[in-house]
């Protein structure tokens, strides 16, 4: 009878653990949203007029445990070293893009707690039409609900 008791309290546990760990998973419709979110605060930062309250809601968006790459830029920051890098880039006038530019998902392959994304810059114009650029690819980690990686492979 013990034996049995300890065997469906385990049971429980698990799947007590197993219900929390999905809650902190994010699923595809949540990493497309996070990715989304990201390139449009991305867009907002680069925007001529930005402030420090924009670096700050898109660097809101990472999970404290974020890594920042760029594989040929061989970038690699940590979430304080990357809003520090966002800072300096403001102060110097590096933000100075129309509000006409903006970087879209073209395409996605969703995995386990991470997505590879195909997105680029374009330019919306006059005629409601978006001139896209050069396609890059990125990929995308996620913990508890946040973005955990930006891997950038262009």
């Amino acid at each position: 009878m013990k034996t049995t008791r300890k065997i469906m309290a385990c049971a429980f546990f698990s799947l007590v653990s197993l219900g929390a760990q999905a809650k902190a998973d994010c699923p595809t419709d949540c990493q497309l949203s996070k990715v989304n979110q990201y390139f449009d605060a991305l867009d907002t930062v680069s925007y001529k007029g930005s402030t420090v309250a924009d670096i700050d809601a898109l660097i809101g968006l990472m999970h404290d445990e974020v890594k920042y790459e760029h594989i040929e830029y061989q970038a690699n920051f940590d979430k304080l070293a990357w809003r520090r890098a966002f800072l300096r880039n403001l102060e110097i006038g590096r933000y100075d893009s129309a509000t006409n530019r903006e970087i879209r998902v073209l395409r996605t392959i969703p995995g386990k707690n991470h997505m590879a994304v195909e997105y680029a810059y374009g330019v919306n114009q006059a005629d409601g039409s978006w001139k896209q650029q050069e396609p890059m690819l990125a990929v995308f980690g996620f913990k508890e609900g946040k973005i955990s990686l930006i891997r950038e492979l262009w």
